[in-house]
């Protein structure tokens, strides 16, 4: 196989331009470049990731870490931020924490820790002061996705406006006795997301003069399954039925729809369900939902971190916390409420 020299002497270029050409660090003319994958074709030449990573010191692998892989959330906040590595020539490690909870400490502690990995992406995990000078004393960049962490640059979402909208969407349309599908204290950990949810959904019903029934609340483990059994709890009981739900996540608003169709009611017209997310199926389902766009925060993930890695010829300032965009998107699960 030809070497580095090889390379070099067809292109008329020295060895450093061949390197930094091929590994995409360092400035080097278009048409230096163009001469250099030209003359690296021809001979068969490939980069050698063990070579690469020992002249930089980098590996040009990004560790990410999950709470759960089994939740479209999560699943698709990881697929944005492996394709947005993907073009950037990044390899992605993921350390998936859902387990006995052994994990976070092996993953903190160890994994991360064995220069195995350039930078880390934490999903919906509030990282402990510890975990965070950890990874700081490394020279590792962290960015954290779901909410504030002090020390790191994050990507955050207003969970509380998130539930005010989709609640408030509701009373707009008439609705008076909304229920809501939560989480539960199992799920209540990082940046108490079921509970900022239920707090947007309180302060909309108290804003419109409504006061929150204790009865109208039901929690849930955010999967379809779980937002079934919830609402044939709350839809079970003939008289006084809620004529809307609030579910916290579009699994458990998808599994709502599929409860109240086999309890015999049809919706929207007997009752109107919302979710948040925007997941895949919600379109067929005619879900009004309020996107969060998780692809889109897992590719603005990386985009932080390569400012670090790859940081730009003009220096940026760029905020701690970023706001993370959401919207209504209203289809055909809510209507008026009956008559």
């Amino acid at each position: 196989m030809a070497g580095i020299e090889e390379v070099a002497k067809l292109a008329g270029v020295s060895t450093a331009t061949v390197s930094r050409a091929l590994s995409g660090r360092g400035h080097v003319s278009p048409g230096s470049k163009a001469k250099v994958q030209d003359a690296a074709a021809r001979l068969g030449y490939v980069v050698s990731s063990n070579a690469s990573s020992l002249a930089s010191g980098r590996t040009r692998n990004i560790g990410v870490v999950v709470p759960f892989l089994n939740r479209w959330f999560f699943s698709s906040v990881l697929e944005g931020a492996q394709q947005a590595l993907l073009r950037r020539g990044y390899d992605l490690t993921l350390y998936n924490l859902s387990g006995d909870g052994q994990e976070r400490s092996s993953v903190f502690e160890h994994f991360l820790l064995r220069q195995r990995v350039d930078a880390v992406i934490a999903v919906s995990l509030e990282l402990t002061e510890h975990e965070v000078a950890r990874l700081h004393e490394l020279g590792k960049p962290l960015v954290g996705v779901g909410g504030p962490i002090p020390g790191v640059r994050t990507l955050t979402i207003d969970d509380v406006a998130v539930a005010r909208l989709a609640t408030e969407h509701l009373i707009g349309l008439g609705h008076r006795r909304i229920a809501h599908i939560g989480g539960d204290l199992e799920f209540d950990v990082d940046f108490h997301l079921p509970t900022n949810r239920r707090l947007g959904y309180e302060g909309a019903l108290r804003d419109a003069g409504i006061e929150p029934d204790p009865s109208l609340f039901a929690p849930a483990d955010f999967t379809i399954r779980g937002g079934y059994h919830a609402t044939k709890q709350l839809l079970g009981a003939p008289h006084d039925r809620p004529t809307a739900i609030f579910a916290a996540s579009d699994e458990m608003a998808i599994g709502a729809t599929l409860a109240a169709r086999d309890l015999g009611l049809v919706v929207p017209r007997d009752v109107s369900i919302v979710g948040i997310d925007d997941h895949d199926l919600a379109d067929f389902f005619g879900l009004t939902t309020v996107a969060q766009f998780p692809r889109l925060q897992g590719e603005q993930a990386v985009d932080i971190l390569m400012d670090e890695l790859e940081p730009p010829t003009v220096d940026a300032a760029t905020p701690a916390a970023t706001q993370l965009p959401y919207e209504l998107r209203v289809r055909s699960s809510t209507a008026r409420p009956p008559e």
